[in-house]
């Protein structure tokens, strides 16, 4: 099922140039000084961020890219790690034994609670929300500590186009922080459902989310999971297109947390976000959209990527449920 035949994929096509730079500063100036939402203070190196930063970028899987605003500004990548670091796994690994040790359905609650693992019997339910995320992380190859952070950081800048570093003071603020997580971690490990030692886990899992990006990367991430696994700016292939597209059916129907649902009936598109402030959405075949900006609603995705997001989905054809009668002209 993760392997479809070429016959089957159909996308669509974007509009013009000129619709796309259109689109893009009509996003940039309508949602440039929404002041609703508020920036994250869980975790003190986040706290500070300036609240009226925004970049929006979209970035096709032709490698051309349309951006406004502080699309260089860099922050922690965060939670929106889950759907690429799950799709480095899977090729890993494989499909079938992902599923059966991760799983793909949607908890219906807040990403780091405890009662998805216990409704589900020790299962973590899906990739997205920390549970999940945690097992899919015990998952990663390697012999010492050193050798997976470095399949980590090493899939994650392929997928960058570029060597990705951690935020050090982001690591160790989170990793004060991380008391929540090594409880998940433990927990899981009681039910057999952690590879790994928790502890090693969690610390593995707390750099990856510290590594530092900017929207201008995720959308080239997000790009290379819509064009099937290849690296739009460098053509190098990260991941097969059937695990591309493997994270992309996860994300769009838990990224967005306890939104998901909302989020895909009113965008429809796969989406991930972070709780620094950034938001990817991929439409395959079409590209990538990233935002930046740190006001939060919440349910921890940020106001101005969300209402951007939304909007470029409609105006550039994003939606995967969109369609109209066949032989009428746009």
């Amino acid at each position: 099922m993760s392997h479809l035949p070429d016959p089957w994929v159909s996308t669509g096509t974007l509009p013009g140039r000129d619709v796309v730079e259109a689109a893009l500063d009509d996003a940039y100036e309508r949602f440039r000084d929404l002041d609703e939402g508020t920036v994250i203070e869980d975790v003190p190196a986040l706290a500070g961020a300036e609240p009226d930063l925004f970049g929006v970028v979209f970035t096709d899987t032709a490698g051309a890219e349309h951006a406004r605003g502080d699309v260089h500004h860099r922050f922690s990548i965060q939670s929106i790690s889950k759907a690429f670091v799950y799709a480095l796994v899977c090729q890993e690994i494989g499909h079938d034994a992902v599923l059966e040790r991760v799983g793909v359905d949607n908890t219906g609650v807040p990403f780091d609670s405890v009662l998805a693992i216990e409704h589900g019997e020790g299962h973590p339910m899906n990739p997205m929300v920390n549970a999940g995320a945690l097992a899919t992380t015990g998952l990663v190859p390697g012999d010492t500590d050193d050798a997976r952070w470095d399949f980590l950081v090493h899939g994650l800048s392929r997928f960058a186009g570029r060597a990705l570093d951690v935020d050090e003071e982001v690591y160790r603020s989170e990793s004060r922080t991380s008391r929540h997580n090594e409880g998940l971690a433990s927990l899981l490990a009681s039910h057999g459902r952690l590879h790994g030692d928790p502890g090693a886990v969690v610390d593995l899992y707390t750099r990856q989310c510290a590594l530092r990006v900017d929207a201008h990367d995720l959308a080239v991430m997000g790009a290379t999971l819509a064009n099937g696994g290849v690296n739009p700016s460098t053509g190098e292939r990260v991941v097969e297109a059937g695990m591309a597209r493997d994270a992309l059916s996860v994300v769009a129907s838990t990224g967005m947390y306890e939104r998901s649902g909302e989020w895909l009936f009113e965008v429809g598109v796969p989406a991930k976000s972070g709780i620094s402030g950034g938001i990817v959405m991929m439409s395959p075949g079409k590209g990538a959209v990233a935002a930046f900006s740190p006001r939060l609603d919440d349910a921890g995705n940020s106001v101005r990527g969300r209402r951007a997001g939304a909007l470029l989905s409609r105006a550039l054809g994003l939606d995967l449920f969109a369609s109209r009668p066949a032989g009428t002209r746009s």
